[in-house]
């Protein structure tokens, strides 16, 4: 039997995305402290940007590049 952790509530993750989004520390450092994979912070991360209309990472390379 394999087990499969509870979801999190959306104030742990709202809270988490904003603490990532401060900027004081890495995503990395703040994923570990909050006991999460940093992939799943990012993952929290970029549909939360989209709601507020900001760039997600893929088009901030974008406009990078095309620079």
């Amino acid at each position: 039997m394999s087990f499969v952790p509870a979801p999190h509530p959306p104030e742990f993750r709202r809270r988490a995305v904003d603490l990532a989004r401060a900027g004081e520390q890495a995503v990395a450092v703040i994923a570990k402290d909050l006991n999460i994979s940093e992939s799943c912070l990012r993952n929290w991360m970029a549909p939360a940007d989209a709601d507020e209309g900001k760039d997600t990472a893929i088009e901030q390379q974008r406009a990078r590049r095309a620079r």
